[in-house]
C-alpha cells in the first residue's frame, strides 16, 4: 500500500465543502493499494458551449484525484502536496452520464509525484488521459 495509513472513500468525500470539486459534483467511488477513483457527472456544470463535456472539468478531476492522491501519501503534519503542472488529451467526446477517474502513480519522489489518470465513461471508453506532477511542500 503506497498510503500513508488506510483511508475510507467516506473520508475523502467529507473534505471541506465549497471547492471546485464540490461545486462540480466530483465524488470519490474507491481506493486500492495504489490507486484511488473518483466519478464527475457530465451536465450543464461540466458542459461546454456545444453539450459536451468541457475539457477543462476533465482537467479538474485529473488534478483532483492526484493532488488528494499525493496528500494520502505525504505526512501531513510537514507538508502538502500542490499541482505543479497538468496536461490532458482529450480523446473523445462525452454528452451525458459520469466520467469516471482512475489515478495511479507514475513516481513517487519526496519533492514531486507523477500521476497516470485516466477518465472513462459510462461505457468503459477512455475519453481523456492526463498526468498531473504535484510539488511536495514544506506546511506553513
Amino acid at each position: 500500500m503506497i498510503w500513508s495509513r488506510d483511508y475510507t472513500v467516506e473520508e475523502l468525500n467529507g473534505r471541506p465543502k465549497g471547492h471546485i470539486g464540490e461545486l462540480i459534483g466530483i465524488e470519490f467511488t474507491e481506493i486500492t493499494e495504489d490507486s484511488i477513483s473518483a466519478r464527475m457527472p457530465v451536465n450543464e456544470k461540466t458542459h461546454q458551449p456545444h453539450g459536451i463535456l468541457h475539457g477543462g472539468a476533465s482537467v479538474v478531476l485529473a488534478e483532483s484525484l492526484g493532488s488528494v492522491a499525493s496528500n494520502m501519501i505525504v505526512d501531513s503534519n510537514k507538508y502538502i502536496g500542490v499541482g505543479l503542472e497538468v496536461n490532458a488529451n482529450h480523446l473523445r467526446p462525452v454528452k451525458s452520464g459520469f466520467v469516471t477517474g482512475i489515478c495511479k502513480p507514475i513516481h513517487i519522489g519526496g519533492k514531486t509525484h507523477v500521476w497516470d489518470i485516466r477518465l472513462y465513461d459510462d461505457r468503459g471508453k477512455m475519453n481523456c488521459v492526463s498526468r498531473l506532477t504535484v510539488a511536495i511542500i514544506p506546511k506553513t
